[in-house]
């Protein structure tokens, strides 16, 4: 009975279930939950690359079935950070078929992540690229000139990410690079030397093999062109210096993962896009000393928040020296962790 039919002299009046109005949900009539399915039966695979939105992944790795799949991130991952280097395991439809798409629902623990920051002073972080254990920084003896203090950012960035550094210095035909290469003469750093004519593409294949290495480098000094040579079928963009600004053009616009095959072995080459910065406003000191290990042992005798650098009053390290109990070789060292602690303290 409806309260319109009610009779007025009826003190209480009677009410059933369909006197009840109810609101119809908006956003559907499916209650929301936040239980989501455990996805037991999900497929593995490798980021190889992004673009748009759309994620290529390499399923079936290294097996009969390999496979390249094209993913979207389901909405639960939709906050979360995918980059190049992901292992991350799908749903849906893998077969990898034309206009098939498939899901990303889980990234799997990261070994490793590089990281970058637009600026010094800024601590949001920008993933590059995951699970790299090694970084390879080109550089150019020649046009563009070389940047110490860019090679040092690479490496403070390294370091953090406990990612093994080395460095490839390109056009030697037209510089030398000694003088250049005496700034690192104190780290721990196999150095590459390669030529416009004569590329070492067979010394450097061996130091990938078995390894996923990112390639980083200033736009210019010919990334790209060690790429293409290193996996042919990479056909990565290729440019030329501006002869007025001495500076490159940015060719690669994209992170990407190309396997390297060579006779002894395979290995994982992912390319990034040239960069003229490399903020580090993420970084933690202590993992950059952390990396001269002889040099932190000795630190350990430093009063609590010492900077190492030359000025730090009562440092071990800095006594040591003065001391000569490291020798020449222990002073190089000593130099290049004190400038690369000082790239990290000061902004550019």
């Amino acid at each position: 009975m409806a309260w319109w039919d009610a009779d007025p002299d009826d003190d209480e009046p009677e009410f059933d279930e369909t006197d009840v109005r109810v609101r119809p949900n908006r956003r559907g009539s499916r209650p929301r939950t936040k239980i989501r399915p455990e996805h037991t039966e999900a497929t593995t695979g490798r980021v190889l690359g992004v673009d748009r939105g759309r994620y290529a992944v390499l399923v079936g790795e290294n097996t009969a079935d390999e496979r390249h799949v094209t993913a979207a991130r389901a909405s639960e991952l939709r906050r979360t950070s995918l980059v190049t280097g992901d292992l991350v395991d799908l749903v849906g439809d893998t077969t990898g078929e034309p206009g098939t798409l498939a899901r990303i629902v889980r990234i799997q623990p990261r070994e490793t992540l590089l990281r970058r920051s637009a600026d010094d002073t800024d601590e949001v972080e920008r993933v590059i690229v995951a699970n790299a254990d090694q970084m390879l920084i080109v550089v150019a003896a020649a046009n563009p000139e070389p940047r110490i203090r860019l090679v040092d950012r690479y490496l403070v960035a390294a370091f953090d990410a406990g990612i093994r550094p080395l460095l490839c210095v390109t056009k030697t035909d037209l510089a030398d690079p000694s003088e250049f290469l005496a700034n690192f003469a104190g780290l721990d750093l196999h150095v590459f030397a390669s030529r416009q004519d004569a590329l070492p593409v067979d010394e450097i294949s061996g130091w990938l093999i078995g390894h996923e290495t990112v390639f980083v480098g200033h736009s210019g000094v010919g990334k790209s062109t060690l790429v293409n040579a290193l996996v042919p079928e990479a056909g990565r963009a290729t440019g030329v210096v501006n002869t007025v600004t001495g500076r490159g053009r940015h060719t690669s616009s994209s992170t990407v993962a190309l396997r390297l095959v060579t006779d002894a072995g395979r290995g994982w080459v992912i390319d990034t896009p040239g960069v003229r910065s490399f903020g580090l406003g993420h970084v933690n000191p202590d993992n950059i000393l952390g990396a001269f290990t002889d040099l932190a042992e000795i630190a350990e005798d430093c009063p609590r928040g010492c900077t190492h650098l030359p000025d730090a009053p009562d440092c071990a390290i800095n006594e040591a020296v003065e001391a000569g109990r490291l020798g020449d070789t222990g002073r190089a060292r000593i130099d290049s962790l004190q400038r690369l602690l000082a790239t990290f303290s000061k902004a550019p």
